[in-house]
């Protein structure tokens, strides 16, 4: 029996993809012309330019256009160099060279690389190469030459200078160019490209992919983030400029954003309990915090939003709840508006639950420019996405009419744990300058 021929995957220590992945790429790409397949906004856009920018919500197919434009361009020009970059090294590997949509998945047959994981090389069947960076570590741009590139969430890149040297470095051949795909955020670098004359731009939104989207994805997505700040951003591709007055920033949350918390020393859930509880009530805030010292420093952890419109008896049931659910040590009630029936609401669930009670002596204002600091300063990350807090967050400013309670709560936490009773037994004193 005919050995079946394997595309190139070989690396240095002899590893083979299965046979079994060999094909189903084989059958999925068989006879496939990206060109007559993909959406026109996928696609390059025609004219003189150096830089594509694709610029569009979640599920648009941004990686996947980019992806299919750096193959064609391996093809185009052979012996060509390529950068394939993204915000980190397991981005790199994980989206643009293995993932759903990475090279590996979507090269056609007889154009199919040979990827070599400790070179981070794709050698192509006619002499072009692509290789892929870390945007973590911009000083690996500095120096190398290529002919194209293709760069992945470049918002989400922790260093300008990344794309700084890589743009330097796209200059061999005839026409050097780069295509980025990004969701929209209001970083210097986005706004930078913006305005670049040489830049061509492509916007749109995750609505417009719909039909290669699981269900599932969209209701998820849609009951999570429509209607908010957030949504216009991660789902319309709207770029969302801060609100002038607000306290909080877009940009400090992302940068400092993380997937899971490091082992924390103390976690607390605050609660703003609302006065009423009618439908024109305000909402109760509920938001679980911790704390971990990272360089003898304390930085705080957004672990969870449980905040809802109930009455007292179902508040006081969320907020136990979320007390168990992340480990609390304690629960953190505002009782300017409840005095002692706050804390006697909450030990009717469980009376075992210690519970400090904190009045507000200050404005909300005051009480929130030391926490909006620490933001500023990368010293507050939230653990996961919290649209409605976040949306909150940056639309809310001291000057308003609106009850932040979500924010309150949010406050009131980190107080506690920054300012009051920090890890290190000395209480924070901030200098500021608002």
């Amino acid at each position: 029996m005919a050995r079946t021929k394997l595309p190139p995957y070989l690396d240095e220590r002899g590893y083979l993809y299965r046979l079994e992945k060999a094909r189903e790429i084989a059958a999925r790409t068989a006879g496939r012309d990206w060109r007559s397949t993909a959406r026109a906004d996928q696609l390059p856009p025609p004219g003189d330019w150096r830089i594509w920018l694709i610029m569009a919500g979640r599920g648009f197919g941004k990686s996947r256009a980019i992806n299919e434009w750096a193959i064609e361009q391996a093809r185009r020009y052979p012996k060509s160099r390529g950068a394939l970059v993204a915000a980190t090294a397991a981005d790199a590997r994980d989206v643009i060279v293995e993932g759903e949509s990475g090279i590996l998945n979507i090269a056609p047959p007889d154009f199919m690389p040979k990827y070599s994981p400790a070179r981070r090389r794709l050698e192509f069947p006619n002499g072009s190469i692509a290789t892929h960076f870390s945007a973590d570590e911009p000083n690996r741009l500095r120096g190398p030459q290529f002919h194209w590139a293709i760069c992945d969430e470049l918002a989400a890149w922790r260093f300008e200078a990344a794309f700084d040297n890589l743009l330097l470095g796209v200059r061999l051949g005839i026409d050097p160019r780069i295509a980025i795909a990004t969701t929209p955020r209001p970083v210097p670098l986005i706004r930078r490209l913006l305005d670049d004359p040489t830049c061509v731009i492509t916007r749109g939104a995750t609505y417009e992919n719909a039909d290669n989207l699981a269900p599932a994805f969209l209701d998820a997505i849609l009951s999570r983030y429509a209607g908010t700040r957030l949504g216009r951003q991660e789902i319309e591709g709207e770029m969302v400029d801060d609100i002038a007055g607000t306290l909080w920033q877009y940009g400090w949350i992302e940068r400092a954003r993380l997937i899971t918390a490091p082992e924390l020393l103390r976690v607390v859930v605050a609660v703003d309990p609302a006065v009423t509880a009618h439908a024109g009530s305000d909402e109760t805030g509920i938001v679980a915090v911790g704390v971990a010292l990272i360089d003898g420093l304390p930085h705080g952890y957004i672990l969870g939003d449980h905040s809802l419109k109930a009455t007292p008896d179902e508040w006081a049931r969320m907020a136990i709840n979320a007390y168990h659910q992340h480990h609390a040590d304690r629960v953190i009630a505002e009782v300017n508006n409840g005095g002692d029936l706050v804390a006697h609401t909450l030990r009717t669930v469980d009376a075992n639950v210690p519970i400090t009670q904190v009045r507000a002596s200050r404005g909300k204002a005051a009480r929130a420019e030391p926490i909006a600091a620490l933001y500023e300063q990368g010293r507050v990350h939230h653990v996961g996405v919290f649209a409605a807090l976040e949306d909150q967050m940056c639309r809310w400013t001291p000057t308003g009419s609106t009850s932040p309670d979500r924010v309150d709560a949010l406050v009131w936490a980190l107080h506690d744990l920054l300012i009051e009773n920090t890890p290190t037994g000395k209480p924070l004193r901030l200098k500021l300058d608002w």
